[in-house]
C-alpha cells in the first residue's frame, strides 16, 4: 500500500466514524431530552432497560436481524415503546418484510417522531418514540399499500401488549 492510498483510506474511515459518532449522540444529548415528555438520566434508563435495549433505544444501535421474538408475534394487540410504554404500532399494520426486523406499514396516530439520519453516508428517515425519544429504527419507501412505507423497527425497542379479549 502506498502512502496516498493509506491517507485516503484513513480519511474515509475518520469521516464515517465522525458521522456515526455524531449521530449516536443525539438522544443522549441533554438539550434534546428536554423536548420529550418522558425524560430520565442515563442511570435511570439503564436501570429499567436491558443492556441491549439501552443500546438500541438510547444509543441508536441496531439489533442483529432475525433475532427478535416479535418477528413471530401475530396475535392482535399493540407494540409499545419499551422505554415509556406508549402505544406505537397496531398489530394490524405489521407484516413480514423479509428483512429480519419487525416491520409495519404505519404507526399509530401521535406515537412517533422522525429525524433525518445521515449516518453511514446515506440519508434515511430515523423513527423514534415521540414521548421519550427512544430510537425505534428507520422508515423506507418500499412498503406495502396503503402507505407504501416500511417502518423497519428494532424488536428491542418495543414490547407487545395483547388486546383485551
Amino acid at each position: 500500500m502506498d502512502r496516498r492510498s493509506f491517507l485516503l483510506g484513513s480519511a474515509a474511515i475518520a469521516i464515517v466514524a465522525g458521522f456515526m459518532i455524531s449521530r449516536r449522540l443525539t438522544i443522549a444529548d441533554p438539550a434534546l431530552a428536554d423536548n420529550f415528555e418522558v425524560t430520565k438520566t442515563e442511570a435511570q434508563w439503564r436501570a429499567i432497560l436491558s443492556p441491549a435495549a439501552f443500546a438500541v433505544l438510547r444509543q441508536e444501535d441496531t439489533e442483529r436481524p432475525w433475532t427478535s421474538p416479535l418477528l413471530k408475534e401475530h396475535r392482535k394487540g399493540t407494540f409499545n415503546c419499551a422505554g415509556c410504554d406508549l402505544d406505537a404500532y397496531a398489530s394490524e399494520t405489521k407484516y413480514d418484510s423479509g428483512t429480519g426486523w419487525p416491520s409495519f406499514w404505519d404507526a399509530l396516530p401521535n406515537s412517533i417522531g422522525t429525524n433525518v439520519d445521515t449516518s453511514l453516508l446515506m440519508t434515511r428517515t430515523e423513527v423514534h418514540c415521540r414521548r421519550c425519544g427512544g430510537h425505534f429504527g428507520h422508515i423506507f419507501d418500499d412498503g406495502p399499500p396503503p402507505t407504501g412505507k416500511r417502518h423497519c423497527i428494532n424488536g428491542l425497542s418495543l414490547t407487545f401488549r395483547l388486546a383485551a379479549a
